[in-house]
Formats: structure tokens, sequence, C-alpha cells
């Protein structure tokens, strides 16, 4: 769970440590462009710095699935993220993109919010199975890295005015 009971904190010395997980099909990640190899682990610790003002640092550790941009093979990518995040009680405060609001009259704090724009950002948009990925053929769909195709290489239709003239000198 990656709720935080309020309450808790003052019991806890001033500083609460959490850990949960997000499953792959949690509703938190709904409409999320990016596919979970296995849940979100997240562990982390709120503490209170100032009068409504808290303050989460945690980590999360996931597998996101994706396919390679030039062959199509599935690839995991491993994530670790380092998080860092503010909530705030405070109204004028609500205009920070950096900090997460917290209504006066909360029991208690989500975390969730934070972890999820964080996967966001450091999930990647393109993976490539290996730097040197030969990619798939354009014409066949045969897998270059498994080796040749045997298929022509395909002419550029750009290139047609250049070879007619090639032709045409050869010819004279």
């Amino acid at each position: 769970m990656l709720r935080v009971d309020l309450r808790e904190l003052t019991r806890g010395g001033g500083a609460v440590q959490t850990q949960g997980e997000l499953k792959q099909d949690d509703p938190a990640l709904e409409g999320v462009d990016i596919s979970l190899r296995e849940p979100v682990t997240v562990t982390g610790r709120l503490q209170s710095i100032g009068e409504g003002r808290f303050y989460w640092q945690g980590t999360a550790r996931t597998a996101v699935q994706g396919e390679c941009r030039r062959c199509l093979t599935p690839v995991a990518t491993a994530l670790q993220l380092e998080i860092g995040a503010l909530f705030t009680q405070d109204p004028e405060a609500l205009d920070d993109p950096d900090s997460y609001p917290v209504a006066p009259e909360a029991t208690e704090i989500d975390v969730t919010t934070a972890v999820r724009e964080e996967l966001l950002l450091a999930a990647p948009r393109f993976v490539e199975c290996r730097e040197d990925c030969k990619g798939i053929c354009p014409q066949c769909g045969k897998d270059l890295n498994a080796g040749p195709c045997g298929c022509a290489p395909a002419a550029d239709a750009r290139w047609q005015p250049l070879k007619a003239l090639k032709d045409m000198l050869r010819s004279n």
C-alpha cells in the first residue's frame, strides 16, 4: 500500500517507512503508455518538514517490456528510480509543479501519483535489443541479426533520374 497515515508521523518520531507495490493492472497505471513486465516495488520514508509540509523519499524498482525499434524483438528494461516528492497542505503552493497538494483535513498521503509520474519519465520510449541490431528486411521481414535474407537491394525511386543519366552516358 502506498498510502501513509499522517497520524503515524506523530507516533513514529516524525518519519514513517513506506513499502508496497503497484501491480501491472493497478488502476493508478491506467492510461500509461508503458508495459510493465513485473510489479513496481516501492520503498520509502515520509517525514514532516514543517507545518503541513511532508517530504517523501523512496525508490521504485520494476522492469518494462517493449519491442526493439529495429527488429521488433521483445526487450525487457530494468528500472530503478530514486524519487523525492514534496507534499503540502499550503493552498499557496498548489501552483508549484514540484509539489503535490494535500487537503488540510487529510489523514493520509498517497505517494502513488509521485511514483507514477517518475515511472512515466524514466521509462524508455524506444529500446533496442542491442546496439548493433541490424533490424528487419523491409521487403521480406526477416530478422537480419540471424543472417542475410537474400533479397535484392531495394532501388530508391529518387535515384532513377541519375541512373538514367548514367546509362545514357555509358551508351555514348
